[in-house]
């Protein structure tokens, strides 16, 4: 079996996809006002995947090292209620909500960049990244999306979890009638 073909059996046993932000949702890029409030910018094209993959029944989390107005909102606008920021032990998190929910790490998956973002990684059943993910990263997730960190890398990896699950064509339905 090759490299995809395992990837996608692993994403398609997913009932829960965590993200994280910096470097995944945003290009990684840190934006401060003269007032010192951050400002980040987001691509519509994942946030839409992020919906579709609400829609197809796999619940969205976003755990994030950092805290951020700007993601609130971000998160608010998606319907995205399981938002943890400035969160120090991803994979603790993790473990965590999957055990609220009663299931496996193995239903679980994470999209992470950076280093710091391997215990969660190697923890969940299904762990991808985003094309320009730290090197360490990159040779050790299930997926490595072909676009970068607040490009669309998010998108890519709905639509695999999506195509997966079998669910692609029932949800290209409602915007093909």
């Amino acid at each position: 079996m090759d490299a995809l073909s395992m990837a996608m059996a692993k994403a398609g046993k997913l009932s829960l996809m965590g993200f994280d932000v910096d470097g995944v949702l945003t290009d990684g890029t840190l934006y401060f006002t003269s007032q010192g409030d951050e400002m980040k910018a987001f691509s519509s094209l994942d946030g839409h995947g992020l919906k579709m993959l609400q829609k197809a029944g796999v619940e969205v989390v976003i755990i994030s090292g950092r805290r951020s107005r700007a993601l609130d909102l971000r998160a608010q606008n998606l319907g995205i209620t399981e938002l943890h920021m400035g969160v120090e032990d991803k994979r603790e998190k993790m473990s965590a909500l999957v055990a609220r929910r009663g299931i496996a790490m193995d239903a679980a998956g994470y999209m992470g960049d950076d280093v710091v973002d391997l215990p969660i990684l190697r923890a969940c059943g299904f762990s991808a990244s985003v094309a320009d993910g730290h090197p360490e990263v990159l040779s050790r997730v299930d997926y490595v999306a072909q676009r970068g960190g607040g490009h669309g890398a998010v998108r890519e990896v709905c639509d695999l979890i999506i195509r997966a699950r079998g669910q692609w064509d029932l949800l290209m339905a409602e915007y093909l009638a």
